[in-house]
């Protein structure tokens, strides 16, 4: 073997080493910070009551025009975590960069389906990241403390990095999608782990903030406050 070959070999040798032991060091951190924090169905009697959770975006169909289950299982979650009264409204935070493509409206479409009040959702069109979703809960939405709904590895991130700006965030786990469908997002999510780390290290900020924004008044599930008294409104008369 040549030198220069030998060379090659020894650098990407190296470069493996090191994103092994980056990625180690991102997971660590990533489920230390998370720990305790994050709840799933089975123990959503113990998920802390908040004023919102914030629904992380994605796309409602895969490129074959079939549904996506990371999708639907995260409004299927949403639904449940606000019905159950552990939140008084949604944010629902997605990608909306191009008019033909919004995934906030998607979801509140879907929520309110799933029987969700629309005057209960309110859409952050402006989650272009998770990074951008979480900072934006607090800097824009005025929030200090509030759950994040996402599959079991992304909502651990995200806890993370919104803890590590100051947040008092907590995770409530959808159901994570197997098979073959999720090897492409299972691969990406170890990379992102590493970008999660570098992200509160180097304090990065989101691409957009802009003016605070204002969510519902504070109240019990299927009911709405109004002058101070409140009355109850059934799920299907919920507007």
């Amino acid at each position: 073997m040549d030198n220069r070959r030998w060379r090659i070999l020894k650098f990407a040798a190296i470069a493996v080493a090191v994103m092994v032991l980056a990625w180690g060091a991102s997971t660590i951190a990533v489920y230390a910070v998370s720990s305790g924090r994050v709840f799933d169905s089975e123990s959503i009697d113990a998920v802390p009551r908040r004023r919102a959770a914030v629904v992380l975006g994605c796309a409602k169909t895969l490129s074959n025009g079939l549904g996506n289950l990371y999708f639907t299982y995260r409004i299927r979650a949403a639904a449940k975590l606000y019905k159950t009264g552990k939140v008084d409204c949604l944010i629902v935070s997605g990608d909306n960069h191009v008019k033909s493509y919004d995934e906030p409206s998607d979801m509140k479409a879907s929520l309110a389906k799933a029987g969700v009040p629309a005057d209960r959702i309110v859409c952050d069109y402006a989650g272009f990241r998770t990074l951008d979703t979480v900072v934006r809960a607090k800097k824009v939405f005025g929030l200090d403390s509030f759950i994040i709904v996402s599959q079991p590895d992304h909502v651990r991130r995200a806890v993370f990095i919104a803890r590590g700006f100051g947040c008092d965030a907590y995770g409530y786990e959808a159901e994570d999608v197997t098979g073959r469908y999720s090897i492409k997002t299972t691969i990406r999510e170890q990379f992102a782990k590493i970008a999660a780390v570098a992200d509160v290290v180097l304090r990065r900020s989101p691409k957009f903030l802009g003016p605070r924004e204002k969510l519902p008044p504070p109240g019990l599930p299927w009911q709405r406050v109004e002058a101070g008294a409140v009355e109850p409104v059934r799920p299907d008369d919920a507007k």
